[in-house]
């Protein structure tokens, strides 16, 4: 997946928001305002609550830069996740309130379930590599095979193919449950990758 940024990057940023420089918080934000926006948007449908989530996240973050740990990942991941499960509380919340207290939980969260898969698609789509994003669009939105997707990206076949499947194997941890393992896809009969 691409990177925002280096690991140093994220620690220096870090250090930075320790030692409270508001102008680091407003980098922080400029750069990853749009992708909080984004998955609280994609989980919750609602604009005015994806921001009250956005600004609720920065706030966080500034009031507690250290929660952070630079070995559990980047620091745009921890971000997304902060967002993610913020959103999540937030559309429990919300149904519970819409449906009634004693609304069927499994009814909640079977919409909160495919709204973070929703969530976690865009992400892993928008951070994936160019070059697979490049591919797995030709071959979904323009309905491409793997022949013509190597063609309009003046690729080998074998390079288009390897594109689309690691493409699609990412996608198909979207769908998992945090903490479980997911099948990687397979092509099935006479559907070759």
């Amino acid at each position: 997946m691409a990177n925002d940024a280096s690991p140093r990057w994220d620690r220096k940023m870090q250090q930075r928001l320790v030692r409270g420089e508001a102008a680091a918080l407003g980098e922080l934000y400029d750069r990853f305002a749009s992708l909080v926006h984004g998955l609280a948007h994609r989980v919750l449908d609602d604009e005015e609550a994806a921001d009250r989530v956005t600004r609720d996240i920065f706030v966080q973050i500034w009031e507690h830069p250290e929660a952070y740990d630079a070995n559990q990942g980047p620091l745009r991941s921890w971000i997304a996740s902060i967002a993610h499960r913020q959103a999540v509380r937030r559309l429990r919340e919300s149904e519970a309130q819409f449906l009634g207290e004693d609304a069927a939980p499994e009814r909640i969260e079977k919409k909160v379930r495919a709204a973070s898969a929703a969530a976690r698609a865009d992400y892993i789509r928008n951070s994936m590599p160019a070059s697979l994003r490049a591919a797995l669009e030709l071959a979904y939105f323009k309905h491409l095979d793997y022949r013509q997707t190597a063609a309009d990206l003046g690729v080998t076949e074998d390079e288009a193919r390897r594109r689309l499947r690691l493409g699609l194997q990412l996608l198909s941890t979207a769908h998992q449950v945090p903490g479980q393992s997911a099948p990687l896809p397979h092509a099935g009969p006479g559907r070759a990758l």
